[in-house]
């Protein structure tokens, strides 16, 4: 898995450079998730999915997994770029509330 990370106004934002995130990714995304919150103690975490083309079951049990470990140590885990496929996803698991989505990066980063 590709992924660039960049720390932005104290967000730790991740950029997906992969098409895909699904079972061939997903314990990977896992990680590297896990590792920043416990290793890097990364509270505010924003993941860009603009390269992001697709996101199965497993892609979407990663982000849920890496949001509750964040908000399990009082931060939080955004999305942005999340195209139409994705964000129909996440609407039809009803994660909306808990999956947050931003199409501009500076209402994203402001959000936290």
């Amino acid at each position: 898995m590709r992924i660039k990370q960049e720390n932005i106004d104290g967000v730790c934002v991740l950029r997906i450079e992969d098409a895909r995130i699904d079972s061939s990714v997903a314990s990977e995304l896992k990680t590297e998730l896990l590792r920043l919150v416990e290793n890097e103690a990364v509270v505010s975490i924003l993941i860009d999915l603009k390269d992001v083309e697709y996101v199965d079951s497993s892609g979407l049990g990663a982000l849920l997994f890496g949001h509750r470990h964040v908000k399990a140590n009082s931060g939080d885990l955004k999305l942005l770029h999340p195209n139409q496929k994705v964000q129909t996803l996440i609407r039809i698991a009803n994660l909306e509330e808990i999956l947050e989505g931003f199409d501009d990066e500076e209402r994203a980063l402001k959000s936290f």
